[in-house]
């Protein structure tokens, strides 16, 4: 069951991690709920640049708490639970963040 797990934690990990880096790279499409949300007009006119920024940080932390679910699976360190509610609660704290500054600066 363990291997199932780690695999499932290491494989979706990976996936985010692509995506992150094609935000990153301003390539495809952009993930980001103000983009997504947003009508054609606005699509047009709006500095994707920001957001693409923010979304691919914010999967690149979603990459590392899968990351380092996958670790405790395999280490069993019971400490890494708290590292994983930390980089969690920074995901979080960091999307509010630059939502406002992305918002403000318009």
């Amino acid at each position: 069951m363990k291997k199932i797990e780690i695999t499932i934690c290491i494989s979706i990990a990976v996936v985010i991690y692509i995506l992150s880096y094609i935000q990153f790279r301003e390539k495809g499409m952009l993930l980001n709920n103000a983009y997504l949300y947003s009508s054609k007009d606005e699509r047009m006119k709006m500095d994707k640049k920001p957001y693409y920024r923010q979304s691919g940080t914010v999967f690149s932390l979603i990459g590392t708490t899968l990351l380092l679910n996958a670790i405790q699976i395999v280490t069993e360190w019971r400490w890494i639970f708290y590292l994983v509610i930390m980089v969690i609660v920074t995901t979080i704290f960091y999307t509010i963040v630059s939502s406002i500054l992305i918002e403000k600066k318009k």
